[in-house]
C-alpha cells in the first residue's frame, strides 16, 4: 500500500466510529512550577478542551495548561521554563492563532498551548507616510487588521480569503488568496517580525537584522520561533470593488485565460477560479448576489457538462473612478473566452468583499454547518503538469463529488521569496489548489479522506510535482522529500532556534526526544 493511503488509513482508523483522534496523556505535576511564574496574564488547568479542539474537527490533543499572555514577555517566560526544564521533560509549547488549523497542528497533547488572541489590540499602530505599515501583534486577526488601517485609508497588500485569522498563525504558513499573483503571499509583505525562539529569547529580526530568523520563521510552521509582532506593509485602499464571475467549460481556456491575466500589465487586481462539478443551476445560486449583465441569456444558460470552471476577478476603485474602471473591465473581459452568458457582477464595500468568507461563515453557523470535520487538502501544482492533474482528478477521481469549494488558481514565482521556509515548485508559474471539503459522519469522513489519498497517489506515481501547503506529514522521510534539498537548513535552523524540539509539536516534524506524538512510523 503506498504511503499517502497508508497515512490516511491510519488517520481514518484513529477517527473510530464518527469521532475524533483523541491523545490522552497523563498529567505531569506541572501546574506549580507554572503557577509559580511571575506573569501579567495567568495560566489556566482546567476546561482545557476548546484548545484541544481546531476547524479540521479531526484531531483533539489535550494539553495540561493553556497560557493567556499578558505581553510577549509572559511566552517568552514560560518558553524559557520549558527549555531549562531540559530535554527530559516531555513538555512542549504550542502557539494557538483561530485555532483554524485542520489536523492538530495548533494543538500540544499534553504540554502547554499559547492562547495567541489574549495579546490583540493594544500592541497595533498605523504608521502612514510614504512607505506605510503597521505594527500587528501576532495574536490579532486580520480583520481587526483591515479595520483599523483602514481609519487611515490604508489596507495590507495581500490577503487570505477569510481573516478571521491571525497574523502569526497565517505568517507562519504564507497565507495566500487572489492577490498573491501580484503582491505574493502575505510573507512577501513584511518588514519586521518580533520573535519568542525556542529558548525562551525575545528577538526582532527582518531582512536587515537576524536575517536568517527572520527568513525561517515566514512560512516555517511555528518551527524557530513564535511570532509575537509583525511590521506589515501597507499600500493606500480603495473604497469599492467591482466583483466578477464568469463560467468556462473547458480546462484549457480556463487556465490560458487566468495565465494570461497574471503575466499582463494592466490586469485585475484579485484573480482565483473555481472547479465547479455536479452544480449545473449554478448561475441561479450566484443571482442572490450577483447580477446578470445579460439576464435573459443568463437564464437561458444550459449545459450537459458536469465539471465546470469559473473565473472570479475583482477590480478595485473609487466611486469618483467608477467610469474608468469600467472601461478597464469591459478592456481585459474583451480578451476572454468565458460563456458569454455567464457573466455576472457586483459592486461592493472594499470591506464587504474582502470578509466575503465571514458572511458565509454567518450562514453556515446558523445551519450548525460550520463545526464540522473539514478534511481538507491542499495542494501546489507546477504549470507543466495541472492539465494532467486536473484530467485525472476532475474527471475520474472527483466525478460524482461535491462536499465543498474547489479553489484552482495560478500564481507567479518571482512574487515569493524563496529564503524563506516555504516549498513551492521549480517552475515560473505554478497553481494553487485547495479542496475545501466538509464531512457530516463518520461515511462522509471516510470517503473523503480515501479521496484525498487517491489523489496524493496519483501525484506521487505520475510525476506531478506538488508540494503540499499547510503540509500534513506524520514521519520524517516524508517531511525529508517534501524539503527535498531544503531539509539541511531546515533541520538546521531548528538546531538553532529550537534545539529541543519545543515548539510546534502538532506540525509532527520534529518530536522532541522524550515526548509520544501520535501517527508516526
Amino acid at each position: 500500500m503506498k504511503q499517502p493511503v497508508l497515512r490516511y488509513l491510519k488517520l481514518f482508523l484513529l477517527l473510530g466510529l464518527g469521532g475524533v483522534t483523541t491523545m490522552h496523556v497523563p498529567k505531569q505535576d506541572v501546574s506549580a512550577s507554572l503557577g509559580a511564574l511571575s506573569l501579567d496574564g495567568h495560566f489556566s488547568f482546567h476546561d482545557l478542551s476548546a484548545t484541544a479542539q481546531d476547524f479540521g474537527n479531526l484531531s483533539s490533543f489535550p494539553p495540561v495548561a493553556v497560557l493567556h499572555p499578558g505581553s510577549v514577555s509572559d511566552i517568552a517566560t514560560t518558553v524559557r521554563h520549558v527549555f531549562l526544564m531540559g530535554e527530559h521533560s516531555t513538555l512542549t509549547v504550542a502557539a494557538r492563532g483561530h485555532g483554524h488549523s485542520l489536523y492538530g497542528q495548533s494543538q500540544a497533547a499534553g504540554g502547554i498551548v499559547i492562547r495567541m488572541e489574549s495579546l490583540q489590540s493594544d500592541r497595533m499602530k498605523v504608521h502612514p507616510g510614504a512607505s506605510p505599515y503597521v505594527d500587528a501583534s501576532g495574536g490579532e486577526l486580520w480583520i481587526n487588521v483591515l479595520n483599523e488601517t483602514l481609519k487611515y485609508g490604508l489596507a495590507p497588500k495581500s490577503w487570505t480569503d477569510y481573516l478571521h485569522l491571525t497574523v502569526g498563525g497565517t505568517l507562519s504558513n504564507a497565507g495566500v488568496s487572489g492577490q498573491t499573483f501580484q503582491h505574493g503571499p502575505q510573507i512577501s509583505n513584511v518588514k519586521e517580525l518580533e520573535i519568542v525562539t525556542g529558548r525562551g529569547d525575545v528577538v526582532t529580526c527582518s531582512p536587515q537584522q537576524n536575517s536568517d530568523l527572520f527568513h525561517a520563521a515566514l512560512g516555517g510552521l511555528g518551527q524557530f520561533g513564535i511570532i509575537t509582532r509583525a511590521r506589515i506593509a501597507l499600500e493606500p485602499a480603495p473604497r469599492m470593488v467591482r466583483w466578477i464571475r464568469v463560467l468556462y467549460l473547458d480546462f484549457a481556456s480556463f487556465t490560458e485565460d487566468q495565465e494570461m491575466l497574471i503575466s499582463a500589465q494592466k490586469t485585475f487586481d484579485y484573480i482565483e477560479g473555481f472547479v465547479i462539478i455536479n452544480k449545473t443551476g449554478i448561475l441561479n445560486n450566484w443571482r442572490s448576489s450577483f447580477n446578470p449583465q445579460d439576464p435573459v441569456r443568463a437564464s437561458q444558460f444550459k449545459t450537459d457538462k458536469n465539471v465546470l470552471f469559473c473565473l472570479e476577478m475583482t477590480k478595485n476603485f473609487n466611486p469618483e473612478g467608477a467610469d474608468i474602471m469600467e472601461q478597464e473591465v469591459n478592456a481585459l473581459l474583451s480578451q476572454l473566452r468565458y460563456t458569454p452568458a455567464s457573466l455576472f457582477h457586483t459592486d461592493v464595500t472594499y470591506m464587504e468583499f474582502l470578509d466575503r468568507v465571514h458572511s458565509s461563515e454567518l450562514k453556515l453557523r446558523a445551519k450548525g454547518l460550520w463545526e464540522v470535520p473539514h478534511p481538507w487538502l491542499n495542494l501546489i501544482i507546477p504549470r507543466s503538469t495541472i492539465h494532467k492533474f486536473a484530467t485525472e482528478v476532475f474527471e475520474k477521481i472527483l466525478k460524482d463529488n461535491n462536499n465543498g469549494p474547489i479553489l484552482l488558481y495560478p500564481v507567479n514565482k518571482f512574487r515569493w521569496d524563496n529564503r524563506t521556509s516555504v516549498v513551492i515548485p521549480d517552475e515560473e508559474v505554478f497553481y494553487l489548489v485547495g479542496f475545501l471539503s466538509s464531512a457530516l459522519g463518520p461515511y462522509s469522513i471516510e470517503h473523503t479522506l480515501n479521496l484525498n489519498s487517491q489523489i496524493i497517489e496519483f501525484c506521487n506515481e505520475a510525476s506531478i510535482g506538488v508540494k503540499q501547503y499547510l503540509p500534513n506529514y506524520t514521519t520524517e522521510p516524508e517531511w525529508k522529500a517534501h524539503y527535498g534539498a531544503r531539509w539541511d537548513t531546515f533541520q538546521q535552523r531548528k538546531n538553532t532556534y529550537d534545539p529541543l524540539a519545543i515548539l510546534a509539536p502538532g506540525q509532527r516534524i520534529f518530536q522532541k526526544a522524550s515526548a509520544s506524538l501520535p501517527l508516526s512510523s
